[in-house]
């Protein structure tokens, strides 16, 4: 008799786990590849850093108060806005396959035009420091 219950409770554990298998990924099985996942642009942590950098310090001044980030297919951009509910006063775009032509970075305003572009993204982000600097009265 005891026999028979270990062996009914075995095959109803078996069928719990091929149930649980077929509906989630088994954790030992690769992940599959989907290519829209990794052919998107991004900023990678030291440039978001050099980014943040400068926005902390017009936050902190009062100039900016809000970013956003988008990432698509061929540009990165990290929009700064004075508000959250209007058009970006600026953008930085990485765009890495202009890097043989035109540079990878640029800094572009609210008109779009474009402040200061280069290779180096901390050259490119002085142009934005410059608003920082105030005469004192």
């Amino acid at each position: 008799m005891l026999g028979s219950s270990r062996g009914f409770l075995k095959a109803k554990l078996d069928l719990k786990r091929n149930a649980a298998h077929d509906i989630t990924m088994n954790q030992n099985a690769p992940i599959p590849f989907r290519p829209s996942q990794f052919d998107k642009v991004a900023f990678q942590r030291r440039e978001l850093g050099d980014i943040l950098t400068v926005y902390g310090r017009m936050v902190a001044a009062g100039e900016w108060r809000d970013y956003g980030i988008s990432m698509q297919k061929e540009v990165a951009v990290f929009s700064i806005f004075r508000r959250a509910a209007e058009h970006p006063i600026y953008r930085i775009e990485k765009r890495p396959k202009l890097a043989t032509k035109q540079q990878t970075y640029a800094v572009i305003g609210m008109d779009g035009r474009i402040l200061k572009r280069g290779a180096d993204l901390r050259q490119v982000l002085r142009v934005l420091e410059k608003k920082l600097i105030r005469s004192v009265d």
